[in-house]
């Protein structure tokens, strides 16, 4: 029976049996995160949602911080002439020989971004209805993408998006004020192009893959109001430049509702295909995949408490289901920034999950973003063990009060767990998992 593989857990295989040596729980955990972003890549999802060619010309724009790797994709796998401009973050540009790559600040625009907006409607002008726009859209767009309305200057729209990143707003919610504060988001980029037919590509990084909520959608009807704009504002009590006060109040900061335009677009990566690739890494490793939800969302530390008592659950009862195992879950959590530290929404989470585990023998855990940046800083996220906090009370830092302060980044710098991938050129939005592997101290 040489070659039989058994569970890295089973301690006492059958006679004869061959026994694989264990694969450490973090470098299982590593591997689950490389292939969930993996299954993202352009290269591998633009090529099949390719639309035929068209009989005039064929205009590629696009924005977001896969938007660069998925202009590529398509040069490498369309038969005719293209030209277009797509929006990327710093660091995220690629090579690309016909469609020009532009860079600009994410999560708070920039000129760079304005003026790269600028240039890529251009793009847009003069199409006839023999003309073909494919749009690429993935996550970071709704920054890259920047068009600030007639009386809004760029200083008051970045204002007002760093209060809203530090308020605890969704995504959703950011992202109806973005809507109604542009002059392309919100389904605008496509009336700009009609009569052209428009195309769009999107890898979604949003819980429930609302094609409307991606980036903004700048190519697809939206149902939100400019009254739930002002009521979300008000909301998180953000103070709110009176330019922008006085422009939501204007009819014209009206987005284009459904009805008013057909969309096609196509959803070609999400966060539930990446968690089902990870699944069967977990399960290909001898541990029981379990995906508790591809959309949570929610305040991380409140998100990470939920994640402990279902892992609590499994080691000590067995349910929902029994060791070994993983828990998976995908979503965007926010955070309500208090402290003055450092650190994204991922390492926020891994670390109010290590102080709500306090410790427990057998778990670890990994909590990163897939697009390599968590936040705004240089990790993806961080992965743990049950030795995380005592690693930290070595060196002098309380995991408690680190994240009291919102500084899990120095926490895990300082512990050496930060998880280092640089920009992956894709986002289906953060990645959670919790092996449990059975033992108890």
């Amino acid at each position: 029976m040489a070659g039989v593989q058994v569970s890295p857990l089973d301690a006492n295989p059958a006679p004869g049996v061959a026994v694989t040596t264990p694969v450490p729980p973090q470098v299982v955990l590593r591997r689950m995160f490389d292939a969930a972003v993996a299954s993202a890549l352009p290269e591998l999802c633009v090529p099949p949602a390719l639309p035929l060619r068209p009989s005039g010309r064929t205009i590629v724009v696009g924005a977001g911080k896969a938007a660069a790797a998925m202009a590529r994709a398509v040069e490498a796998n369309w038969d005719g002439p293209l030209s277009g401009l797509v929006i990327t973050r710093y660091g995220h540009a690629v090579p690309c020989r016909q469609i020009e790559v532009v860079e600009a600040r994410h999560p708070v625009p920039d000129e760079a971004g304005v003026q790269a907006t600028e240039r890529l409607c251009a793009h847009l002008q003069g199409l006839s209805r023999d003309d073909l726009v494919i749009a690429l859209i993935s996550g970071g767009g709704s920054a890259l993408l920047t068009a600030p309305p007639p009386g809004v200057p760029l200083i008051d729209e970045q204002q007002l998006v760093s209060s809203l990143l530090k308020s605890g707003a969704t995504i959703s919610e950011m992202n109806c004020v973005r809507k109604h504060l542009s002059a392309v988001k919100g389904g605008r980029l496509a009336l700009a192009a009609a009569p052209a037919r428009v195309v769009t590509l999107i890898i979604s990084d949003v819980p429930g893959d609302d094609p409307s909520t991606i980036a903004s959608g700048p190519t697809v009807p939206d149902s939100t109001t400019r009254q739930e704009a002002l009521e979300i504002l008000t909301r998180y009590d953000l103070a709110v430049p009176g330019s922008i006060l006085k422009w939501l109040g204007d009819p014209a900061s009206e987005t284009p509702k459904p009805g008013s335009f057909e969309s096609q677009h196509h959803m070609i990566a999400t966060p539930q295909m990446a968690l089902e690739a990870a699944a069967a890494v977990a399960l290909d490793a001898g541990y029981a995949p379990l995906i508790i939800g591809s959309a949570i969302e929610g305040e991380a530390r409140e998100i990470a408490k939920m994640h402990a008592g279902i892992a609590h659950q499994v080691q000590n009862y067995g349910q929902p289901s029994v060791t070994p195992c993983v828990l998976i879950s995908g979503g965007e959590t926010t955070v309500t920034v208090t402290g003055k530290g450092r650190g994204g929404r991922n390492a926020e989470f891994l670390l109010a999950l290590a102080v709500a585990l306090n410790g427990a023998s057998g778990i670890h855990a990994i909590a990163a973003d897939t697009d390599g940046i968590d936040g705004t800083e240089d990790n993806a996220g961080a992965i743990i063990g049950p030795d995380i906090l005592q690693r930290g009370s070595v060196l002098g830092i309380s995991a408690a009060q680190s994240l009291g302060s919102n500084n899990a980044y120095q926490f895990f710098k300082r512990t050496d767990s930060l998880v280092m991938t640089g920009a992956t050129m894709t986002n289906v939005n953060d990645f959670r998992a919790i092996l449990i592997d059975g033992s108890r101290g």
